[in-house]
């Protein structure tokens, strides 16, 4: 039985570039990500900034990814990859041009960030949608999973370089290494061969809205679709505590553990990919789903009942851990379970799902946490997203009966 990271993905040339130039440009993603609310804080002097540009990205990249799924099925992928990443890489350099002409505009802050946001939005959307075409169907979980672990070790690699070396350099050197890392997937994206969509039966599908509510309606009428996206958003939302971790980190820990609190559900992420081998060849795919969002769910009910330090970080590694598992099946379901001239709209629901439901648990948890405390918002949140799951898997039998043998798609 395989037990280490399943590798057979990089074999595939295609794949394995994009995943190469992954790594450097997702740790040169996290440099901008830290730099972004670093500025508007010298700027400005207060949070209240910082947290409006996290929603004036939100809505743009959110609207973006739903459109961005329509156009992935109706237009060659490679294309609009190539000039979603080009996008990217340009704002990164605008956004270095204002910090090196000391604009101390939050406004053109901002704008660029609304920007770039929807270019990721797209971006993201149609990069999940070409995964299935580059690599056999057997092999999209462990495909999923190493790119979910390059995507966690940045989150951990990258915040760590850019706190050390933004007051050393300041945000436009950082701006400036995002925009030359950029370029790595670009040369990769470069070399994919055309990807146009695979329209079934000759029939073109719309890019527009219409596209976008044939997307909708599918997912409504699917017997699978609606219990995955269900299941997501209940262990995204109910489920991520991080807006509790300063009150806790105060109240409960000590105020230095807080970066650990953050860290550790990417680390608990990070290590599970390593051993990815003993659950990529899962084939009961919909169980996988529940099974993985449940034991999210066990273990932050575990993290919030807890005291010790150790013991709270013993938890959220094994929350992460589970966190990954839970984001390889889901991907690999919606990759698989519809024809490819169906995944763009598909991976773009799910993009506004998985950047919504997390900001969202931000406000329930803070409610939460205000009015009951941290043990029981956290452990409640918890224990509502096992109960989500035993009912989402008697609510959708074909969801618990859903098998990779199911899948359907153009290759």
């Amino acid at each position: 039985m395989r037990v280490l990271v399943d590798v057979r993905p990089l074999r595939v040339g295609t794949f394995r570039r994009l995943w190469a130039t992954g790594i450097v440009t997702s740790l040169g993603a996290q440099l901008t990500a830290v730099a972004v609310p670093l500025q508007i804080y010298e700027v400005t002097g207060s949070s209240a900034w910082v947290g409006l540009a996290a929603l004036a990205g939100l809505f743009p990249m959110a609207a973006a990814a739903l459109w961005g799924g329509a156009l992935a099925d109706v237009r060659d992928r490679r294309r609009l990859l190539l000039a979603t990443t080009l996008g990217i890489a340009l704002t990164s350099l605008l956004l270095g041009a204002q910090a090196w002409a000391d604009l101390r505009s939050v406004g053109v802050l901002l704008v660029l960030v609304a920007v770039q946001q929807a270019l990721f939005g797209v971006n993201t959307t149609v990069g999940r949608a070409v995964t299935p075409r580059l690599v056999p169907g057997e092999l999209l979980p462990a495909a999923n999973s190493l790119q979910a672990t390059v995507v966690l070790s940045a989150g951990i690699a990258g915040p760590l370089l850019a706190g050390f070396l933004y007051p050393a350099v300041g945000g436009r050197t950082l701006y400036l290494a995002d925009a030359a890392a950029v370029c790595a997937t670009l040369w990769a994206v470069w070399r994919l061969p055309p990807l146009p969509p695979a329209c079934a039966g000759g029939r073109r599908p719309d890019g527009g809205l219409r596209g976008i509510a044939d997307g909708v309606r599918l997912v409504v009428r699917h017997r699978v679709l609606p219990a995955v996206y269900l299941a997501d958003f209940a262990a995204l939302c109910l489920g991520l505590p991080t807006a509790l971790f300063p009150q806790l980190a105060k109240e409960t820990f000590h105020a230095s553990d807080i970066g650990m609190l953050y860290a550790a559900v990417s680390a608990g992420g990070v290590l599970a990919g390593l051993f990815s081998g003993a659950f990529t060849q899962v084939r009961r795919h919909g169980l996988a789903v529940a099974g993985s969002a449940a034991l999210w769910g066990l273990a932050i009910t575990g993290f919030g009942l807890c005291r010790s330090r150790t013991a709270a970080v013993a938890w959220l590694l094994l929350a992460g851990g589970a966190l990954l598992a839970l984001g390889v099946f889901r991907k690999t379901v919606l990759q698989s379970a519809v024809a490819d001239g169906m995944r763009g709209r598909l991976q773009g629901i799910d993009t506004v799902i998985a950047a919504g439901g997390p900001r969202m648990g931000d406000l329930a948890h803070g409610v939460a946490g205000a009015a009951f405390g941290t043990t029981w918002a956290v452990s409640g949140g918890g224990a509502l997203t096992v109960a989500a799951m035993l009912g989402l898997l008697v609510l959708f039998p074909g969801f618990r009966r859903h098998r990779t043998a199911e899948t359907v798609g153009t290759r």
